[in-house]
């Protein structure tokens, strides 16, 4: 029997946060690499195939200074050449990329954040560029799928985790829902809004506390959030009487309550203008509790952001949200959690693990048994499914990687249901 009565918590950042500049970052150099590839050459076709994207992307931000490395495999248009138009090549023969492009898109990225104060500034922060070709021995698991049966391997072992349920209109957990929405709104103001909250940093985190009654999110019982500031001269009263508007706006827009005793915690330790990786350095993939369910559901461990889609910490990831928040669309279940499991270089996932919390209208094996009929869970064939091969992945980088709109321009495309039938019909045959 589900626990009915309880009290539960998640928190959120903002995309000031340093460790979020540097998930943003990374994303932009996918993006970066996708969008080069898809650009037309002197015969009117592609500069690289998109299939043949590779990108493993970490970023490190201080004190004015950013440093993104990694490995990639990229069009000729993002590598350096010399005087005489032939490619640089490193000591292990590779071509070097050319860090120009590489350095704009960090730029421009940290800007869009709202970045200008004097430790950490779009323009006059010092970026270093260290990124090379990607290792053959990974590549060549990669490129040809050890078990035949796919385009491709993926790209490394892992197991991933999936989840949906029934707490709000995105079929996500309702506790991260709203310490999301609460700095989505934070952050449009601050960037298009009148009076004191645009005097408010980019800098920022939430957290909520959600009290359940019978199973159902029924109202917020603690409310935290830190907030940067550039007016030296606020303190915590000032601080909560700006943003305390936008913060009921953001649970009420969901239909949830703050309970009459609710605790505020706004600014608890005092000022805080200092913010940003000038206050605490970042790093992509420390956050991957807040890109996923908030705590609520499993995590297998990989972070998503820097990653292109060959690596199934990503590309699989988004695919057991997409059949879990399917399953639940379909009311085959209330809750749901898929589990794949993948070998580096071994295409099909060596297990599919359902459990639907004892909310199933059908079994697990059933739908288990559904989810392999209704998709190919091979890296190429979600990446084929989902269309995952374009420049979509920046928009992820803050504010939760689920639970999320759908885009025109294919972003979020696993947040999609239209797989509620195919369900249906595969579970009653």
């Amino acid at each position: 029997m589900l626990r009915q009565n309880y009290i539960f918590t998640s928190e959120s950042v903002s995309e000031g946060h340093p460790d979020k500049v540097c998930d943003r970052i990374s994303d932009e150099i996918v993006d970066l690499v996708y969008r080069e590839a898809a650009k037309k050459n002197g015969n009117g076709k592609p500069q690289m195939d998109a299939w043949k994207v590779r990108v493993a992307c970490e970023t490190l931000a201080t004190t004015n200074r950013v440093i993104i490395a990694g490995e990639v495999r990229v069009p000729d248009t993002l590598l350096k050449k010399s005087k005489d138009g032939e490619f640089v090549k490193d000591a292990a023969g590779n071509p070097m990329v050319n860090p120009t492009k590489f350095k704009s898109v960090a730029r421009k990225a940290i800007r869009a954040i709202g970045y200008e104060q004097d430790g950490f500034h779009w323009k006059t922060a010092k970026i270093d560029v260290l990124l090379h070709g990607q290792s053959a021995h990974i590549a060549q698991g990669v490129d040809n799928a050890a078990d035949k049966q796919g385009e491709e391997g993926a790209g490394d072992q892992g197991i991933m985790f999936g989840y949906a349920c029934r707490e709000t209109p995105d079929l996500m957990p309702a506790p991260i829902y709203y310490s999301h929405k609460i700095l989505e709104l934070l952050a449009d103001a601050r960037k298009n809004g009148d009076g004191d909250v645009v005097k408010l940093g980019p800098d920022a985190k939430s957290q909520v506390t959600v009290r359940y009654v019978d199973g159902q999110p029924k109202e917020a019982t603690q409310i935290v959030l830190s907030t940067q500031h550039i007016d030296p001269d606020w303190d915590n009263k000032k601080v909560r009487k700006v943003v305390e508007p936008y913060i009921r706006e953001a649970l009420s827009s969901g239909g949830l309550s703050i309970a009459d005793d609710c605790n505020w915690y706004i600014n608890p330790t005092g000022k805080f203008v200092i913010g940003g990786p000038d206050g605490d350095a970042g790093l992509t993939g420390r956050k991957i509790i807040v890109d996923t369910y908030g705590g609520a559901a499993p995590h297998g461990g990989g972070a998503f952001s820097g990653k292109d889609t060959t690596k199934v910490d990503r590309s699989a990831a988004y695919a057991a949200r997409y059949l879990a928040k399917n399953v639940v669309a379909a009311k085959l279940a209330d809750r749901c959690t898929i589990q794949l499991s993948y070998a580096i270089g071994v295409a099909q996932p060596l297990s599919v693990y359902v459990d639907l919390h004892g909310t199933g209208k059908v079994t697990e094996e059933a739908v288990e048994n559904a989810l392999r009929e209704v998709m190919d869970l091979s890296p190429s064939g979600i990446r084929r499914h989902l269309d995952l091969n374009k420049p979509i992945y920046a928009r992820t980088a803050a504010y939760g990687h689920f639970g999320r709109k759908a885009g025109r321009d294919g972003s979020f495309s696993w947040e999609k249901t239209d797989l509620v039938k195919a369900l249906r019909q595969a579970v009653a045959a």
